[in-house]
């Protein structure tokens, strides 16, 4: 087992995994940028270790400085997290070069299937349902045309290359067609430097249901069921659950071996997660690999009681799964709310600044993993997310009801977040009754505008909050007053 791990992240990832290297015994060593000499997982490790300016290009998402913080430090691997250089082939590649252990998947399976198109080429090969399209880069326009004629519009023109939304249109006529290639190309090419795009069958009102797999080097594989994803914003998650309200066992089952397939047709190792969209009439369709740990991990721990984290450290270690497919029950409800730092009334729009009040939510089955403290300064420079809620019960609804209490109990003040917007969504009788699909935030909420009880329960919070702080008093002053100090406690069992 490893003596030190460099987690190559920031955030609440990075936080959540020097919590399991913790309960391991493993040593952790943090990075950080100019913007991130406070953030809380730099207070979290053992070890921090400066590694460039606020932009990511010259930090986190710099190979050179991060493994160079690694051999320094003597960290034997990296634990890429989710996002920067978590599914970048070469730096998998550089790692192994240099000596040390990339916790992810070999370079050759996160390139294979970082492209969609030889994903997806992949997955017809393996006999998992992909959806009709074409399985070839798009760049001849009179068979471009032919293709879609023959798919039958809307159809959707995808990046090979990425993913979030980015170099994807829908076209829903002939004549839209070729300026929308042409636009999907040109934003490939500047967000991932890839140009190529294909097309897919538009699939009307589907589900976003994810399969966690893990496998490990001994050529053992299991999946941890599925979760529900459609809550999406932009093409992002924003709230996920499991299990999904839309599965019965027998499509469980065969979700869950297609997508055991897929990995170890591609040559997989350590966890990862097999994308589908799932039609109204149950059909499902093969969407893409995410070659990382996810950000929503957390509920598929909540409902099996694994620690992802932990069997992927394992897993780099060269160890065998610690379970067979036989042991995974699921059991109970979870569900994950992503807490941005946006302004969900003014089009989600960032809120960077400094947290100057924090009350995280507590109670039964209620999990918080989390990036911020009060007094945490929220960069620009980075994706706002703040922290991944989490609630737990034996049933759907119960979670719900927990969920919403735990939103209301969460209150950030220094930034606008996107808890009263996740309020709303949970309480809408659409998502209670489980009907979501991906366009569930465009269909029900645009625009949106927080309620004015909202506005006002916000402000007597703050209020509150600040009234109850205790005033500050110097050492002599606390000493008049008879008040003992907290250093002077510590010292009782620091001599």
């Amino acid at each position: 087992m490893f003596s030190k791990i460099l987690i190559a992240n920031r955030g609440e990832i990075a936080v959540r995994i020097i919590r399991t290297c913790r309960e391991m015994g493993i040593g952790t060593v943090a990075v950080y940028s100019d913007a991130d000499r406070r953030a809380a997982h730099v207070l979290a490790a053992d070890e921090a270790v400066h590694i460039g300016p606020e932009e990511a290009s010259g930090s986190y998402l710099h190979a050179g400085n991060i493994i160079a913080a690694a051999r320094s430090t003597g960290a034997a691997a990296i634990h890429p997290g989710y996002g920067f250089l978590a599914e970048n082939a070469s730096f998998a590649a550089q790692c192994a070069a240099s000596g040390v252990v990339f916790i992810g998947p070999p370079p050759q399976a996160i390139e294979a299937l970082g492209d969609k198109i030889r994903a997806r080429n992949i997955m017809q090969d393996s006999g998992v349902p992909v959806i009709p399209g074409t399985l070839e880069a798009a760049v001849d326009a009179d068979r471009l045309r032919a293709r879609a004629d023959e798919l039958g519009f809307p159809v959707i023109v995808k990046a090979s290359g990425g993913g979030g939304g980015k170099g994807m249109r829908i076209v829903h006529a002939p004549e839209e067609l070729m300026a929308a290639v042409k636009q999907a190309a040109g934003e490939a090419q500047s967000a991932f430097g890839n140009s190529a795009v294909y097309l897919e069958k538009y699939l009307d009102r589907p589900r976003h249901v994810e399969i966690q797999v893990l496998a490990d080097t001994q050529g053992h594989a299991v999946h941890l069921l599925e979760r529900e994803c459609s809550i999406q914003r932009r093409y992002q998650k924003i709230i996920e659950e499991t299990p999904s309200p839309a599965l019965h066992p027998a499509l469980r089952e065969e979700m869950g071996r297609a997508a055991v397939t897929a990995i170890q047709k591609a040559g997989y190792v350590n966890a990862g997660t097999v994308e589908f969209l799932l039609t109204p009439d149950g059909a499902f369709y093969f969407l893409e690999v995410n070659t990382r740990l996810q950000v929503e991990h957390p509920i598929t721990e909540m409902i099996t009681g694994l620690d992802l984290v932990r069997e992927q450290i394992r897993i780099a270690a060269g160890l065998p799964l610690s379970i067979t497919q036989a042991d995974i029950q699921g059991r109970g409800h979870a569900i994950e709310c992503r807490i941005y730092a946006e302004d969900p009334a003014n089009g989600f729009f960032p809120s960077p600044g400094v947290i100057h009040y924090l009350k995280e939510p507590r109670g039964p089955g209620i999990r918080n993993d989390s990036g911020i403290y009060a007094g945490a300064t929220v960069p620009v420079a980075y994706d706002p997310l703040l922290s991944k809620l989490i609630a737990y019960a034996s049933d759907r609804d119960q979670a719900i009801a927990r969920m919403v209490q735990a939103l209301r109990e969460y209150v950030v003040f220094g930034v606008k977040t996107t808890i009263p917007f996740l309020l709303d969504v949970l309480r809408c009788p659409a998502f209670q009754a489980g009907e979501t699909f991906t366009h569930f935030i465009d269909t029900h909420f645009t625009p949106w505008q927080p309620s004015a009880d909202r506005i006002a329960a916000a402000g007597i919070a703050y209020l509150i909050a600040e009234r109850s702080k205790p005033r500050r008093q110097g050492a002599q002053g606390a000493a008049a007053a008879g008040i003992a100090s907290p250093w002077q406690n510590l010292g009782h069992w620091r001599t």
